[in-house]
């Protein structure tokens, strides 16, 4: 589509897949509908600009003659948990991104505004306000989580941090369904680090000119309500973002993707356990070895997705025994990457095993798959309880209990016996998730009303 002359949106993601990916599809959304993209990135994680011909990359530079600086080295970042790593990437592009987004403001074409990631927090606001540009938020997890998020101060005050183990198994009454083990908090050296970037996010958040889902309300409704009322600002649910395919460029295949679909093609209907663990998580060998052999002896056909160093102190396969992988020949596939989307909509698939990030379950319920759900860290609890106590979408095996019974018991579940009704449940909501995209359905005209929000900005005033 035609772009509209000085309509222009500029983006800020955070430089890790699970966001970076949703906030490229969002701009595609926003591009489709006649809007110019331009997205500041960093050094860090930097993106392939020919995977993003549709929109303008901008490297944010770290030095006054603009010559690009890396503040932050990946073999730092390896060394740091993933809060250091969001408070290190904050502190490192604090003043690089201002010194950035006033130069593209600068630049002459209208800027309707800013959308930035919500955990880059309140200091994309003060800067937005300073430099004279609206800002919105993405938040890239879904609503349910958020809430969790926004209520960590009344749960520190009604002592459930830090979190007991006696006390795993009771439940939140302020936060209904969860139980204390499903709360998004993250193991730390330093915990008061997680609430400082969780209040930053929130706060941020409620200094914004609006937030926008990747979720849609017929998944979401209560939490949807309930964290409207508390941020007292525009919420636009406009998911799944994945399915706006007539917004969306295409994606190129290659090889690998091919060879995997040759391979699904050859599977029975609803046949084949999709196993994948995300692009952050780490697990131990044992884990490893346990995943292996209950897939193994399921007796099901695998497709498994093993991360290159996903593995502590494995390159990849080595902690594999001698001759496993040709014992189980053609029955089960291991690749370093798959395309998520063609394999979740691949009609061989039965279930998908999944660490529970926000992206594979919203992927998951937009074409009906059950679920197996394995949470690691953080939001990925919140989503397992919503996927199995509120949805009835999956079944839970807990990273505690991946023996190789547990995990063929549960796999024969999901796939063989149906889980109590789990398929039909899956095909209900993912009819629900089709509807809300069609022309009248909740997240086409949450779409209406964000275009109609960013136009309805008023032009930038640079503050000099």
């Amino acid at each position: 589509m035609e772009e509209r002359k000085g309509r222009r949106i500029i983006m800020f993601p955070l430089p890790f897949p699970g966001h970076f990916n949703p906030m490229i599809e969002l701009a595609g959304i926003f591009h489709h509908r006649g809007f110019s993209v331009t997205i500041l990135h960093t050094s860090y994680n930097f993106p392939d600009p020919s995977r993003h011909a549709h929109f303008t990359l901008r490297a944010i530079t770290h030095n006054k003659e603009g010559e690009e600086e890396d503040p932050l080295s990946q073999s730092e970042a390896s060394s740091m948990d993933l809060i250091a790593l969001i408070r290190q990437l904050k502190q490192s592009y604090a003043e690089p991104f201002r010194q950035s987004l006033a130069a593209e403001v600068r630049g002459g074409e209208t800027v309707c505004c800013l959308v930035s990631d919500a955990i880059w927090g309140r200091n994309t606001a003060l800067v937005a306000e300073e430099i004279g540009v609206r800002r919105m938020v993405l938040r890239t997890g879904g609503a349910s989580s958020f809430c969790a998020f926004a209520a960590f101060p009344l749960l520190r005050d009604k002592g459930y941090f830090p979190i007991q183990d006696s006390r795993l198994e009771e439940p939140v009454t302020e936060l209904p369904p969860l139980k204390v083990k499903d709360l998004p908090v993250i193991k730390l050296k330093e915990p008061e680090e997680l609430y400082r970037v969780v209040n930053d996010m929130v706060e941020g958040a409620k200094l914004s000119s609006g937030v926008i889902w990747n979720t849609f309300e017929d998944l979401e409704t209560f939490s949807l309500m309930d964290i409207s009322s508390k941020l007292q600002v525009p919420c636009f649910p406009i998911g799944p973002f994945h399915k706006h395919s007539n917004d969306l460029p295409p994606k190129t295949k290659n090889k690998e993707d091919s060879e995997t679909t040759e391979w699904l093609n050859k599977r029975d209907p609803q046949s084949v356990i999709y196993a994948s663990f995300g692009s952050l998580a780490a697990i131990e060998e044992k884990e490893f070895l346990g995943i292996a052999w209950g897939l193994r002896n399921s007796e099901q056909p695998f497709l498994w997705v093993v991360r290159p160093g996903s593995v502590r102190g494995s390159e990849w396969l080595e902690s594999l025994p001698f001759g496993f992988i040709e014992n189980f020949g053609d029955k089960g596939k291991i690749v370093k990457w798959a395309n998520q989307l063609e394999v979740l909509a691949h009609p061989a698939i039965g279930a998908f095993w999944t660490h529970c990030g926000w992206n594979s379950t919203l992927e998951s319920i937009s074409e009906g798959v059950p679920m197996i759900c394995t949470p690691c860290f953080s939001d990925q609890h919140v989503n397992a309880r919503y996927i199995v106590d509120v949805w009835r979408v999956g079944m839970v095996l807990e990273r505690s209990k991946m023996e190789r019974k547990e995990i063929e018991k549960v796999i024969r579940s999901v796939i063989m016996e149906n889980g109590d009704g789990l398929k039909e449940r899956c095909l209900e909501l993912k009819e629900r998730a089709n509807i809300c995209l069609s022309k009248e359905g909740s997240s086409s005209k949450h779409l209406d009303k964000l275009v109609s929000h960013v136009l309805s900005f008023d032009s930038y005033a640079f503050a000099s």
